[in-house]
């Protein structure tokens, strides 16, 4: 190959590359204007432009906004619409790391059964006690445990040596289902308040989010991401096969325990603060993937802006369809996910 093919090649790839960064940089303009809809949206509805000078007077000294817009958007609506933001993007990282993993698209931190453990740990907190500590703490920390408790079992199968990602898979299967079933025998030994009261965090909601839980989330979050950037290279390699990755010098085991750690105390703390919200660990992958490819650099910031205005827009619309009534974030992703779901089948299915 002479220089001139050479220097063709590294123009395209250069090429490449820019047009995957300006995929990441649209979505990331996309989630902060739908960071700006969802505080203007309410029982209240502010303006935009009220709004973006609200976030940027401590910037600008801007005086224009009054006092009350101030208190309702930094007191009340931006926990909520930043917490929509850190949690989507945490579960859209969470599943594509996931995908990564197992090599498997219809894998997710919901489908391996973490989230059903959340659920059933919660629900333990709401109908037998929180053990003398205040309910808002009690059950994120009841579906925190339980969470890391199935987290654990996936652990100990991933560290077998004859354990591949298919078996996997099974296992966390049999976990949802497992904890589904426990959830159910919660709810039916529950009275019916209580089992409402259950039934309405398995639907996921933004509305308990506050600054110091919001920090929380943050912080783990962008610990965890950070860890799983610098495996990029070895998790592209693992795409192109567990037998090609092993024969670059990849410890297979260690980067699948610790990546499943990484991802189960995201997901866990995540989940653990908004209930159960499913699919955008399953969608946001496979829209990044269509986008950028495989390559981590640029699949994993995808995954997570992508899932980040995910569930911020998904929380903009359980404000405005029906206007009075405040949906739970989490029927709202069901209803983009369970069709986008069948789509997955169906081309996967043209595709053979």
């Amino acid at each position: 190959m002479d220089n001139k093919a050479i220097q063709q090649t590294l123009q395209e790839h250069r090429a490449r590359e820019w047009k995957r960064l300006i995929i990441i940089l649209i979505f990331l303009i996309f989630a902060f204007i739908s960071l700006v809809f969802d505080i203007a949206t309410g029982p209240s509805m502010l303006n935009p432009s009220e709004v973006l000078e609200a976030l940027f007077a401590p910037l600008f000294d801007i005086d224009d906004v009054s006092k009350t817009a101030l208190v309702i958007i930094h007191d009340l609506r931006l926990p909520m619409a930043l917490m929509a933001l850190i949690v989507g993007a945490a579960l859209g990282v969470g599943g594509a790391e996931i995908q990564t993993l197992l090599n498997n698209p219809m894998a997710s931190p919901y489908t391996l059964g973490l989230a059903a453990a959340a659920g059933f740990g919660a629900s333990l907190v709401i109908a037998f006690g929180s053990f003398g500590l205040p309910l808002m703490a009690a059950v994120p920390i009841g579906a925190f445990i339980m969470t890391m408790a199935a987290a654990s079992v996936l652990f100990s199968f991933a560290s077998l040596k004859q354990f591949n990602s298919s078996m996997l898979v099974l296992v966390g299967i049999a976990l949802l289902f497992l904890f589904q079933s426990f959830l159910s025998l919660v709810q039916y030994l529950s009275s019916p308040e209580i089992s409402q009261q259950i039934l309405f965090w398995l639907f996921g909601s933004l509305q308990k989010a506050n600054w110091t839980n919001l920090l929380v989330v943050f912080v783990v979050s962008a610990v965890c991401i950070t860890l799983l950037m610098r495996d990029s290279w070895a998790l592209t390699a693992l795409r192109m096969g567990e037998a090609r990755a092993a024969s670059m010098g990849i410890n297979l085991s260690a980067l699948r325990f610790k990546t499943l750690i990484l991802v189960s105390i995201m997901t866990a703390t995540a989940i653990s603060f908004v209930g159960v919200i499913g699919f955008i660990g399953l969608v946001s992958p496979h829209i990044a993937r269509m986008l950028v490819g495989e390559d981590q650099r640029f699949f994993l910031p995808s995954a997570c802006f992508i899932g980040a205005a995910f569930l911020s827009f998904s929380s903009v619309l359980s404000k405005v369809i029906i206007p009075g009534a405040l949906f739970p974030v989490g029927i709202i992703t069901s209803f983009v996910g369970v069709p986008f779901f069948f789509w997955i089948i169906f081309s996967r299915k043209s595709a053979c």
